[in-house]
């Protein structure tokens, strides 16, 4: 199992939609990323870790420039026209792994927006991916056995700011943000209603890493039965981050 990730620039330039800004540490941010590594570390993973883009400060969001799957590597046309030059590098790091498919424009789409479990892909339709961006996802991926859903989500950045997967059919969902009924055959557990950005887990092998932030929806992970493990991730939060965004995890 392999975890890209990429080490961090300057975040108090990054991009921000629903977050007001706010003072962020960088070196706080550096060491709790850090930690964050050695933790997919322990989990099985090898980490590998592109460097910096000094120049583009949410490239550490490596999730957002890509779609990786067992067939390929989807660079997208991504929704943040500042962002798009951080496919350059990420693309040649893939290339060591997956053949490189480029999405083309105008339609736009990120990675966060991209929700897989087995060959279904649910997508988030938001600011940041429109339906002409998923339909160029679907033509790369329908012919290779995934099927596309297409999720309006509301209130927030990315699909997977609503909801990520804590199970192969199982998912931690913001009922405010994204509407459940959109995942029919699904199980969903809701996030405590008082932590709304929550439901941004990230599922490595049977662990699901959850943000310290965030103690009663813990509560409500361990209380299923789910092995669960915390960091903090308070610098990447202020920066409309979260823990699926920091890394690319596949076989």
């Amino acid at each position: 199992m392999i975890a890209l990730t990429r080490h961090i620039g300057d975040l108090s330039r990054c991009e921000l939609t629903y977050r007001q800004r706010e003072p962020i540490d960088n070196d706080r941010a550096r060491r709790q990323h850090a930690a964050y590594a050695h933790l997919l570390g322990e989990l099985g993973a090898h980490v590998v870790s592109l460097p910096a883009e000094p120049a583009l400060p949410d490239a550490v969001f490596v999730e957002d420039a890509c779609i990786v799957l067992d067939e390929c590597a989807i660079l997208p046309h991504m929704g943040a026209p500042s962002r798009r030059p951080e496919r350059d590098s990420l693309a040649i790091a893939l290339r060591a792994y997956r053949r490189v498919v480029w999405l083309e424009p105008p339609g736009t789409l990120d990675g966060g927006d991209v929700l897989r479990l087995g060959r279904r892909l649910y997508v988030g339709l938001s600011t940041r991916t429109d339906a002409a961006g998923i339909a160029a996802l679907r033509r790369h991926v329908e012919p290779l056995g995934y099927s596309i859903h297409p999720v309006p989500v509301q209130h927030c950045l990315h699909l997977k700011s609503a909801c990520t997967a804590i199970g192969p059919e199982s998912l931690l969902v913001n009922p405010d943000w994204v509407d459940v009924a959109l995942f029919p055959g699904l199980e969903a557990l809701a996030i405590a209603p008082a932590e709304p950005d929550a439901a941004n887990v990230l599922r490595v092998g049977n662990t699901v890493v959850a943000s310290a932030r965030y103690p009663r929806t813990v509560e409500r992970l361990v209380a299923r039965g789910l092995a669960v493990r915390t960091v903090d991730n308070s610098e990447i939060l202020k920066a409309e981050g979260g823990l699926t965004c920091t890394s690319v995890i596949f076989e």
